[in-house]
C-alpha cells in the first residue's frame, strides 16, 4: 500500500480489515454452535441478534461476513462492498455507532492491492475460540499499533504509547479494581494493559470500569475498536475537538486511579482562555506549557482518599521554573501529594527524542507520609533498533518492586546508590524543589575489583606503548607499499 498512500492513511485500512476479520470469526464460531442446537442452544434461531450479544458476540449481516467479503475481492467496488459492510454492522450494534472507519472506497486505494490484502488477512484465525485464548488478536493489533507508530515518526506517536512504558505503569499503579481514567487516552493501550494485568493476577475483569477522552477522531474510533475486540466497555471513552481543558468530558468523575501519557510541552493548550479554572489549586499553570494544567487536571479527578496516578511527562516538568512551574511543584511537595519520580532512558518513545520521565502522585496517603522515592532507570533497557529502546520484563520488575518494597516500608527495601533513593520533604527542599532523581540517587560506586591502583596504571601505560608501537609499524608498512608504486609521502 506504500505505493499510494502513507502509513498514517493506510493504518485504518489494515486495523478495519482486522477488526472485520476478528468479529467476523466470533459470530461465525457462535452461529454454528447456534445451528448445531445442541445444550443450552437447542431450539436457537442463529439469525437472531439477542443470541450473540448474551455471549458478548457481536451480530454481524449477512452481506458484512468475512465469507461474503473475501467472495468478492477481486471485484472492482470491493472498497466500497466493505464500506457497506461497515454501516450494516454499526446499525446492527449500537456500542459501534459511528467508530469503523469506512474509508475503503476512496478512489487512491488501489481494489487489486486492497483484494491481496484481504486475501492475506483471510488466512489468520483471529476470532474463534482457540484464538481467543491466546489473545491471537490482541496480540497482532498491539503489534500493528506499534509499526505504524514507528512508520509515522511524530505523528504516530499521538495515538500509542510504546508498551514498555505502560507495562512498567500498570506494574507500578496495580489497577485491580475502581474507576481508571486516561484523559488523553489515544489508542487505549492503558486500559489494555490494565486489563491484562488483572487478569494474570487472577483477579475479576468487571472489578474495574474506564473513562476517557481523546480529541482526536480517528484516534478516537481506534481507541475504541481496540477495546471492542476485547470486550472491553467502552461506552465511557469520549470524543470531542475542544480536549479535556476545554470541554472536560467527565467533569463530575473522581478515579480511583488515572494512567496517562499527555503530549509533551503542549505550547497552544488554550491555557489563556483558563485563568480561572478551579482545577488549578496548586498554581495557575503557564500560558506556553501544559505540562502543570495536566498535572492538576489528574489530581482535580482523583477520588480525595486515595486516589492514585502515575503517568509521563517531559524531564523539563522536574526542574523547570518558568512561568510558576516551581512554585506550583513547591506546593505539590508540600502538600506531600508526590510519592515517586521514575527517569526513564532515552529513546523510548517512536515519535520524540525529548527525555521522559514517570511520576507518581496520590491523595490522601496513608503510607511514607512526607517521603518521595526516586529512581533513576535510565540505564535499564535494549536497543529493538537503531533509533529506539525497549524495557526487558526484569527491567520492569526491578523498578516496580522497589516501589512496592519501598511502599510497603518493606524491610527488604534499602537505597541504592545510583539507582534509588527515598528522600523527605526537607531533602527536597534543600534541592530548591528540583525532582530530578539524579540529584538525590547520586552516582554509583565503582565495583573494586581487588587490583591496586599503581597495577592498573601500569597496565595500561604498557598496553597504550604496545598500540603506539604496532601504529608506528603500520605506518611504516603502508609507507613502504606506497613507494612500491612510486607515491612517496
Amino acid at each position: 500500500m506504500r505505493k499510494n498512500i502513507d502509513a498514517a492513511e493506510y493504518k485504518h485500512v489494515v486495523l478495519g480489515l482486522i477488526f472485520l476479520k476478528y468479529i467476523s470469526d466470533a459470530f461465525e464460531d457462535h452461529y454454528e454452535k447456534l445451528v448445531a442446537g445442541e445444550g443450552e442452544y437447542a431450539g436457537a434461531d442463529p439469525e437472531d441478534k439477542d443470541e450473540y450479544g448474551a455471549e458478548n458476540v457481536f451480530f454481524v449481516p449477512e452481506n458484512a461476513r468475512w465469507a461474503y467479503i473475501q467472495s468478492q475481492a477481486k471485484m472492482p467496488n470491493i472498497g466500497k462492498l466493505i464500506d457497506d459492510a461497515m454501516d450494516l454492522i454499526e446499525a446492527d450494534n449500537a456500542t459501534l455507532k459511528g467508530i469503523l472507519p469506512k474509508t475503503f472506497g476512496r478512489t487512491n486505494l488501489d481494489p487489486q492491492t486492497l483484494g491481496g490484502l484481504i486475501d492475506t488477512i483471510g488466512t489468520i484465525a483471529l476470532g474463534d475460540e482457540k484464538a481467543k485464548s491466546q489473545d491471537v488478536l490482541g496480540r497482532v493489533y498491539e503489534y500493528f499499533l506499534g509499526q505504524f507508530a514507528l512508520a509515522e515518526g511524530q505523528k504516530g506517536g499521538q495515538f500509542y504509547t510504546p508498551e514498555s512504558i505502560v507495562k512498567l505503569l500498570v506494574e507500578m499503579l496495580q489497577p485491580y479494581s475502581g474507576r481508571v481514567f486516561d484523559p488523553c487516552c489515544g489508542s487505549g493501550g492503558m486500559f489494555v494493559q490494565s486489563e491484562k494485568f488483572i487478569e494474570s493476577h487472577q483477579g475479576r475483569l468487571d472489578d474495574i470500569s474506564v473513562y476517557g477522552q481523546e480529541s482526536n477522531q480517528t484516534t478516537y474510533r481506534l481507541c475504541r475498536m481496540n477495546l471492542a475486540i476485547r470486550g472491553i466497555d467502552g461506552s465511557n471513552i469520549k470524543w470531542n475537538t475542544e480536549g479535556s481543558f476545554l470541554n472536560n468530558a467527565h467533569k463530575d468523575l473522581k478515579a480511583d486511579y488515572i494512567i496517562a501519557n499527555p503530549p509533551f510541552n503542549v505550547s497552544d493548550w488554550s491555557g489563556e482562555l483558563l485563568r480561572d479554572d478551579a482545577r488549578w489549586q496548586y498554581g495557575i499553570p503557564p500560558t506556553g506549557n501544559a505540562n502543570f494544567g495536566w498535572v492538576q487536571h489528574f489530581l482535580y479527578h482523583l477520588k480525595p482518599d486515595g486516589g492514585h496516578a502515575g503517568f509521563v511527562l517531559a524531564n523539563g516538568s522536574l526542574s523547570s521554573n518558568t512561568g510558576g512551574e516551581g512554585d506550583i511543584r513547591q506546593k505539590l511537595v508540600e502538600n506531600d501529594l508526590i510519592e515517586c519520580i521514575v527517569m526513564l532512558p532515552k529513546a523510548l518513545f517512536f515519535n520524540t527524542g525529548i527525555p521522559a520521565c514517570l511520576w507518581f502522585l496520590r491523595r490522601g496517603k496513608k503510607q511514607r507520609n512526607g517521603k518521595t522515592l526516586f529512581i533513576d532507570a535510565s540505564e535499564l533497557g535494549y536497543m529493538i533498533n537503531r533509533k529506539n529502546r525497549a524495557f526487558e520484563s526484569e527491567d520492569i520488575s526491578k523498578v516496580a518492586d522497589t516501589y512496592h518494597k519501598w511502599l510497603k516500608q518493606s524491610e527488604n527495601y534499602e537505597d541504592v546508590k545510583g539507582f534509588c533513593k527515598s528522600a523527605t520533604i526537607e531533602d527536597i527542599q534543600k534541592h530548591k524543589f528540583v525532582l530530578t532523581p539524579g540529584r538525590y540517587v547520586g552516582i554509583p560506586d565503582e565495583e573494586d575489583d581487588g587490583i591496586p591502583f599503581q597495577e592498573k596504571v601500569d597496565k595500561l601505560t604498557a598496553r597504550l606503548r604496545e598500540q603506539m608501537n604496532q601504529a608506528q609499524q603500520l605506518d611504516q608498512e603502508i609507507k613502504t607499499q606506497l613507494a612500491k608504486i612510486g607515491i612517496e609521502l
